[in-house]
This record gives C-alpha cells, structure tokens and sequence, in this order.
C-alpha cells in the first residue's frame, strides 16, 4: 500500500518562499509518476506540478510556471516543491499525488492519479 505524507507548508508573507517535501512508502518509489496539486477553499483540487518517473521531466499550471519547481530524488523517496515568489492567491492546501500509468507524462486531472496525501496548508499574507 502506498502512502503519501507532506511536509514543509507554513505562514509565509508575500513574496516569500517555501519548500514542500513529499515522501512515498510502501512501494517502489521510482515506479510512480508524481504530481502536487492545491485546493483554496471553496474551490475545486488544481494541478500545480508533475514530474515523471526517471527522467524527471518536469509540468507546471500556467498560475506557477517560473515561480515553483518540482524536483525528486528517488534515492530519497521524495519529491519536492520549490515555491518562491509566493502570492496570497497561492494560499491552499498543497496534496502530493501519485500514479502508476506509464507512458502517461503530465496528467493533470485528479483522477488520473492513485494516490493522495493527506495535504500541507499553505498560507501566503499580503
């Protein structure tokens, strides 16, 4: 059984930065695609980042291209989401994900993915 725990979401103000840690257990790490999305309430889950298996090729939502990066370090079990330049519209709750589909590179629905966290609450004042 796969699971997901989240770690690194905070109080930050404007403009600042944080780093999101996510760490899978109980499979092969390196078999799984991986992906962040957010939800701010009252609003639907939405795709932030993936990143593929080995490669590491990486996908971002247009709302964070050039101010996050998704990295993995699969000797670590873990992925990571570098968010800088931070803005109150980023403040959600941050869920890393994960799937198994090969061939499959950047899905960006939440139900192509099989495994969820538990989230990490993001807050960004302005």
């Amino acid at each position: 059984q796969v699971q997901l725990v989240e770690s690194g979401g905070g109080l930050v103000q404007a403009g600042g930065s944080l780093r999101l840690s996510c760490v899978l257990s109980g499979r092969t790490f390196s078999s799984y695609a991986m992906g962040w999305f957010r939800q701010a309430p009252g609003k639907e889950r939405e795709f932030v980042a993936a990143i593929t298996r080995i490669s590491g090729i990486t996908e971002y939502a247009d709302s964070v291209k050039g101010r996050f990066t998704m990295t993995r370090d699969n000797a670590k079990n873990t992925v990571y989401l570098q968010m800088n330049s931070l803005k109150p519209e980023d403040t959600a709750v941050y869920y890393c994900t994960a799937h198994s589909k090969v061939g499959r590179v950047g899905l960006r629905s939440t139900t192509d993915y099989d495994y969820w966290g538990q989230g990490t609450q993001v807050t960004v004042s302005s």
